[in-house]
């Protein structure tokens, strides 16, 4: 299901872009706050709480995981459409499930590659001489299962509109980070609560520290939900985009 040639194709448009330096500087953004807030600390300030709840909570997750994986979804695929070249992949006998699979795995790496390392480094710099009890592993996990949710959304969104990016950001900075917190109900919506939930299970820490606003295994099930369904999603709609261009 996935394609070697896509999958080249599109790392090299990904990452042969000043889009990837854009998302390595930005990258290093909770690294420095990291340093900042090691620095500054005092021997009373909860370290294991700044480290979960601020530095990789608000920061990694809140901010640079969405903000990289809208980039590398969006541009995966959307790319494509916008200087006309999709025609050309398109025309060729390969299943769009196959072209969807390929595009979104490599958007998921790049974006895997980018935010993890901020993480792992922002992570350790923050706890360093305090116990982890499993906080930095626990971001880990979630930052890459929260990629691929978070890329499996953008590459159907990059094919349902033109205007992507725009509404990417919308999801990312009004709907999960106003709306979400001020209706409970409608955390189950949001991507960014599946990837702390998922982060939460591999922590043994008071709630003080850091309390997730979903179960772990409710935030499983609906990772798997959305990426499941966005995918068929954008099969079916690249499916249809070429139906339409045919005619």
């Amino acid at each position: 299901m996935i394609d070697s040639t896509i999958v080249r194709l599109t790392f090299r448009q990904l990452l042969g872009q000043k889009r990837t330096i854009l998302m390595a500087a930005f990258a290093l953004l909770p690294v420095l706050i990291a340093l900042l807030v090691r620095v500054s600390a005092d021997s009373g300030d909860d370290l294991q709480e700044l480290t979960a709840s601020v530095v990789l909570d608000v920061l990694v997750v809140g901010l640079l995981l969405p903000f990289t994986a809208l980039v590398f979804g969006t541009a995966a695929l959307g790319t494509e459409f916008e200087d006309g070249t999709a025609v050309y992949l398109l025309s060729k006998p390969i299943p769009r499930a196959t072209v969807v699979l390929s595009k979104l795995l490599v958007a998921w790496l790049a974006t895997v590659g980018v935010v993890l390392i901020s993480a792992l480094a922002a992570g350790l710099i923050t706890i360093a001489g305090e116990p982890q009890d499993g906080i930095v592993l626990g971001f880990a996990v979630g930052v890459v299962a929260g990629s691929l949710v978070y890329c499996a959304a953008f590459i159907w969104l990059s094919i349902a509109t033109s205007r992507a990016l725009i509404v990417g950001l919308l999801y990312v900075f009004i709907w999960e980070n106003v709306v979400v917190g001020l209706f409970e109900g409608v955390r189950v919506f949001s991507i960014r609560a599946y990837t702390a939930g998922i982060a939460a299970i591999f922590m043994d820490v008071p709630d003080r520290v850091f309390e997730a606003d979903l179960a772990g295994g409710v935030a499983v099930a609906f990772a798997i939900f959305i990426i499941a369904l966005t995918t068929w999603f954008a099969v079916r709609a690249l499916s249809r985009w070429e139906i339409g261009e045919a005619s």
